[in-house]
């Protein structure tokens, strides 16, 4: 017998019939209020997997991941449709099962009981509520978590070069203009006033000296300007490129792929 602890082991497992055929998966399980036992499970059936009949659990066992129950599998097939949009089962719905599967009273008195004896409306609310907890949560299904590698960027300090002053010296031609006198000599005439003590038909020479300037170049070192570095930030902008790499999420369904999200460009 499978117990409330198994609970959580059933849905999506493949049931068996009692030739070991493949009735269909579990997609809902309904439990006794009194004992928490798994009584009823809806099992996905037909080509697609779109009819939902209702397959008794409360003889079955669990065998290397698969449900096995004693019924066979066109019964469970031709059971009677069970509307539980409401999370609810009434009586009579419980009893159509019932008598489709033999388990009617006199025959699965004890079985019967539990769901229509005076613990009914009790077990209908309590299992009715515990298929709405354990339903809801499967309906929304299981999820996966999709990632994507966004680009960090940053900047560090990294030494570009470096700049020296190196001074040298350079020779090269000047030419100034400097003014120079120098000495001329003319021919001055003047009347005597009378004799001067010089020898009359004398042989005489007078010598006058002539001087002149010329340049004379000297030189001497001054400072002229003082040269230094400053540094100071210039800002602008680089594009930079990195290789990211992206999760996308397929959803396989039996009648085709389903229309991805235009809200997330993920999934698909």
């Amino acid at each position: 017998m499978i117990n409330q602890a198994e609970v959580d082991r059933l849905y999506d497992c493949d049931v068996l019939d009692a030739h070991g055929e493949r009735i269909g998966s579990v997609k809902q399980v309904w439990l006794d209020d009194r004992d928490g036992r798994p009584m009823w499970a809806s099992v996905h059936t037909g080509l697609l997997g779109m009819k939902e009949s209702f397959v008794p659990i409360q003889d079955a066992t669990i065998d290397q991941g698969h449900i096995l129950v004693p019924v066979e599998k066109q019964q469970v097939k031709d059971a009677p449709r069970i509307d539980t949009e409401d999370q609810h089962m009434s009586d009579e719905q419980q009893e159509r099962l019932y008598r489709h599967y033999g388990m009617i009273p006199g025959v699965r008195s004890g079985d019967h009981d539990k769901l229509q004896g005076k613990h009914a409306t009790r077990g209908r609310e309590s299992m009715a509520g515990k298929l709405t907890d354990e339903r809801a949560a499967r309906d929304r299904g299981d999820s996966v978590t999709r990632y994507e590698e966004q680009l960090d960027v940053g900047t560090r300090d990294v030494e570009a070069g470096r700049v020296r002053l190196v001074k040298h010296t350079v020779t090269e031609q000047k030419d100034v203009s400097v003014p120079v006198t120098h000495e001329e000599v003319r021919v001055v005439r003047e009347p005597a006033d009378g004799p001067d003590g010089s020898r009359p038909f004398a042989d005489e020479e007078a010598e006058v000296t002539l001087r002149r300037q010329e340049p004379v170049v000297d030189k001497h070192a001054e400072a002229v300007e003082r040269v230094r570095l400053e540094k100071e930030a210039v800002t602008e902008q680089q594009k930079v490129r990195g290789e990211v790499r992206k999760e996308e999420v397929d959803v396989q369904h039996p009648q085709g792929r389903v229309p991805r999200d235009p809200r997330n460009p993920g999934n698909r």
